[in-house]
């Protein structure tokens, strides 16, 4: 089993920055996929980053340039850090993890959710 818990969600006003903390706990080592969903009301959950069982960071377009995700196996910790932050980027932010060697990409086969963090972005 894989336990993860987000922190650092919260408001934060427009063209500031924002710092995402996954703690991972459990059976997992680096070659289990983790990164960061996130979910608006009446929407599917969106993988906005993560890092790929063979350690590569990988970002959706719509975050690029302006997320980065970070993996320390030492401290099993998944590090999300927003600069600037849009008020778009207004969700619930849930790490995410799967079993070994699986892929990331869809949520529908993830199987290890954290319990979610807020993120408000003010105009």
């Amino acid at each position: 089993q894989v336990q993860l818990v987000e922190s650092g969600g919260g408001l934060v006003q427009a063209g500031g920055s924002l710092n995402l903390l996954c703690i991972v706990s459990g059976r997992i080592t680096k070659n289990n996929a983790v990164g960061w969903y996130r979910q608006t009301p009446g929407n599917e959950r969106e993988l906005v980053a993560h890092v790929t069982s063979a350690g590569n960071p990988k970002y959706s377009d719509a975050v690029k340039g302006r997320f980065t995700i970070s993996r320390d196996n030492y401290k099993n910790t998944v590090n999300l850090q927003i600069d600037p932050v849009e008020p778009s980027d207004t969700a619930v932010y849930y790490c995410a993890a799967r079993s070994p060697l699986l892929r990331l990409e869809d949520w529908r086969s993830v199987e290890y959710w954290g319990q979610g963090t807020q993120v408000t972005v003010s105009s």
